[in-house]
């Protein structure tokens, strides 16, 4: 009986000694699953299914004046170089032959001279609607101050923080998707890919009220996730200069952070992520290693192809442009004949490999164009 109790005590030490190690690797595992922000990563995934999922039908007016006539609209351009703004342009310029008036685009090259000078001309040539493309109408004051003088209503695409009327602004009202929207599903898509765990960095142009609006909530919505790190904002103007100075960033993070950095979310996803995928490329990074990219907005043509192959891009949150741009146009017709702005806003959409196909723009197909073709009482 002495002798049994002398074996049992051995083995019973031997199998805590054995044990240990297992038992602080199921610690770790554990202390590490309770760090993970699981009810924000559910409703993350959530959110994403949805989101790639969408096929909505025209859910926008289906009332509204008849086209008025011999209208000439002016798009001013924060620079062409934007695929989003550019994408805009070229809705607005469809509509415009739709409906039978006239159409042209100024550019402000990117640069605040440029964009008041661009206005400004625009009120020059008397036009009879004017669109702010994509920058912020206050840094442009006098020239819209100078268009309200001169009747002539002004629209905002990405102009102003939210959707709709913005009188404060000058604005008769400002077409986008809810830009907060964007901000969380840019956002949400990076916690459902991270699992929760991971680290972010950000790039805006904090010089653009909209963009610095938009990457505080995308900011706001990633630290839903306490376990994913968001390692910084990266403040990069948009202008001339914006390649040089994010790839040399980019080359900058992946010294810093090294493998800590798994993914970046760009407010504008064709003019950070080009020149962010030749400094990967160049740093020997595959097309698909870590970061895992977002675009959180617009949604252009060399975004889709990123995706599409795998190159440095896993997804985008894109703008519905030709839509927006048939919208804008209904906007007009509805100020010129003293109506009230419609108020649409389109739903979020995010575009991933899988859902792709072959498009290089989000296009819902929904039949807006021969909607609104309907409400002008245009063939």
């Amino acid at each position: 009986m002495r002798n049994f109790n002398k074996k049992a005590v051995v083995l019973v030490a031997a199998s805590a000694l054995l044990a240990g190690p297992m038992v602080g690797l199921i610690a770790s595992s554990s202390a590490s699953a309770a760090a993970t922000c699981t009810a924000a990563l559910a409703k993350a995934n959530a959110a994403v299914s949805k989101a790639t999922a969408v096929k909505a039908p025209w859910d926008g007016p289906k009332t509204g004046p008849k086209a008025a006539s011999g209208k000439t609209i002016i798009f001013v351009a924060q620079t062409m170089q934007n695929g989003g703004v550019a994408g805009a342009a070229a809705g607005v310029e469809a509509a415009v032959k739709a409906i039978g008036w006239n159409f042209r685009t100024i550019d402000g090259q990117g640069t605040a001279a440029g964009m008041a000078s661009a206005t400004q001309q625009a009120v020059t040539l008397k036009a009879d609607g004017i669109v702010i493309g994509g920058f912020d109408p206050a840094t442009v004051k006098t020239a819209i101050d100078a268009a309200a003088a001169a009747k002539i209503p002004v629209i905002g695409w990405h102009a102003a923080a939210v959707s709709g009327p913005a009188p404060e602004l000058g604005l008769f009202t400002n077409v986008t998707t809810s830009r907060l929207d964007v901000s969380n599903m840019s956002s949400n898509w990076v916690i459902s890919d991270s699992k929760g765990q991971g680290g972010v960095v950000v790039f805006t142009d904090a010089s653009i009220p909209f963009a610095k609006g938009k990457s505080d909530e995308i900011v706001a919505q990633l630290k839903t996730c306490s376990s994913l790190k968001v390692l910084e904002t990266a403040n990069i103007p948009i202008g001339d200069s914006i390649s040089t100075l994010v790839a040399a960033k980019t080359t900058a993070l992946v010294a810093k952070y090294g493998k800590n950095w798994t993914h970046s979310i760009s407010i504008n996803g064709g003019l950070y992520i080009t020149p962010m995928a030749a400094a990967l490329r160049a740093a020997g990074k595959k097309g698909t290693d870590f970061p895992h990219n977002v675009g959180a907005g617009d949604g252009s043509a060399d975004e889709y192809q990123r995706i599409t192959a795998g190159s440095f891009q896993s997804v985008t949150v894109p703008e519905p442009l030709t839509m927006q741009g048939w919208q804008i146009v209904d906007e007009f017709n509805r100020a010129f004949n003293g109506a009230k702005a419609s108020g649409y806003i389109p739903v979020v959409h995010l575009v991933t490999k899988a859902n792709a196909g072959k498009s290089t723009v989000w296009d819902p197909q929904n039949g807006y164009a021969a909607e609104y073709k309907k409400i002008w009482g245009v063939k």
